[in-house]
């Protein structure tokens, strides 16, 4: 027991240590890398592919966002999963509002049964464009950008050793639902490792169109039911490289309950077992930070129990020191992303003391549900998505077994929650 302790206690701290270590490497390079932006005669051609299946909570203002970019050559376009689908009437209104003329709208023509829905969608435009297209960029419904987003992210293409670009996402630290503080924190840690492995966000996305074509990528959406995840392998075997843009990580405010939480990182454990490039690193620090601090409260509980009250003194000061610690890296990290999300123009929240107290009891529930979606994650062999069913029998063996068209009646009670 005493030595299981003493074991426990270094881990927590080494941990601990390790984690502080590879936060401060990301604020560093968030604050001291060099932003390139290229002059209008520079910047390509580029064509941002939105697809939609069902009205996310900020959809007109995503759309208004992306229309509105201070990029000279560009086009919006949209593939809406069918015209009954309550994004097809919002894309179409927000579009007439604006006047644009950079905007083609279309329905999914042919829903392949051997990959995603967001795959198909994905290939259909992309085999549309025209050899005037050199860059191709991607971007979710659940993202609001800034007027120089597409400029930003396209001009660190010019690199002929970047093939890709990327931002990411950052969720804010309030909601009235625990799932929104659980995602919080969890996307703390995520977006940190993201940044290390050189994980690509389909969210906030650029890629040249010559290096989608030439390095065999489009095959392989075509079989598959993610399609960022897999881009580092392609383009390391390349000898091209993703670049984390530090001015794209881009401002969350959706909101989201516990259970939809805990399907939500279902799906993305079991995306990351199929197609992460360093899978058995994402399931090791996994273990790390849910296994070393949950034993040692079920030690401190033993320990309480039986009266051994040095051994739980010793339990309860590393257990503290881990989580106190944890919690000042959440609050350096949220302050470090601070001066990107107001350069934006996007408001920031308010750490008052209730936030703050939520923040730490976030952390240790984070820890429990995050272990609970990842178990749960490796005995699943089929996923659901908003209505859609596909069976996984591996990272190239996918099938959509039911199908519906989206429509109003499956959109969810809270417009601010996201599915």
């Amino acid at each position: 027991m005493e030595q299981l302790t003493i074991f426990l206690s270094k881990s927590l701290l080494g941990w601990l240590a390790i984690q502080v270590c590879l936060a401060l490497v990301f604020v560093f390079y968030l604050h001291f890398s060099k932003r390139s932006s290229l002059v209008d005669e520079q910047l390509p051609k580029t064509a941002v592919i939105l697809s939609l299946r069902g009205a996310d909570p900020f959809l007109p203002e995503c759309l208004r966002s992306l229309l509105t970019q201070n990029y000279p050559q560009y086009d919006l376009k949209l593939v809406v999963d069918s015209q009954a689908d309550p994004a097809w009437q919002i894309a179409y209104d927000t579009i007439n509002q604006l006047g644009a003329t950079n905007v083609e709208i279309n329905y999914l023509r042919v829903i392949r049964h051997n990959c995603s829905l967001k795959c198909s969608a994905l290939l259909q435009v992309i085999s549309e464009l025209d050899d005037s297209y050199e860059v191709v960029a991607f971007v979710d419904a659940d993202t609001v950008v800034h007027p120089n987003w597409l400029r930003e992210l396209v001009s660190p293409l010019s690199n002929p050793k970047v093939g890709a670009t990327t931002g990411n996402r950052w969720y804010a630290p309030t909601g009235k639902y625990w799932g929104s503080l659980v995602r919080y924190a969890g996307n703390v840690s995520t977006v940190v490792q993201m940044f290390l492995f050189g994980i690509p966000w389909g969210g906030t996305l650029a890629i040249k169109t010559a290096v989608l074509r030439h390095t065999g990528m489009l095959d392989m959406w075509g079989k598959a039911l993610n399609e960022d995840l897999m881009m580092h392998k392609i383009l390391k075997k390349h000898g091209m490289q993703i670049k984390f843009v530090p001015s794209l990580i881009m401002l969350n405010r959706e909101e989201c309950d516990l259970l939809g939480l805990i399907d939500h990182l279902k799906r993305l454990f079991l995306y990351s077992r199929l197609y992460h490039p360093q899978w058995l690193a994402v399931v090791g620090d996994l273990v790390s930070s849910i296994l070393f601090p949950t034993t040692a409260i079920i030690l401190l509980l033993v320990s309480l129990w039986d009266e051994r009250w040095e051994t739980a003194a010793l339990l309860f000061r590393s257990y503290s020191i881990y989580t106190l610690g944890l919690l000042l890296l959440m609050l350096t990290l949220e302050l470090g992303v601070r001066p990107v999300i107001l350069a934006q123009g996007q408001p920031v929240t308010k750490l008052s003391v209730g936030t703050i107290l939520k923040m730490l009891i976030a952390i240790p529930l984070t820890q429990w549900v995050y272990g609970l979606a990842m178990l749960s994650s490796l005995l699943r062999s089929t996923v659901k998505w908003r209505g859609a069913i596909y069976r996984v029998q591996g990272p190239w063996n996918i099938r959509l077994v039911e199908y519906h068209a989206y429509d109003f009646l499956d959109q969810p009670v809270d417009s601010k929650i996201s599915l």
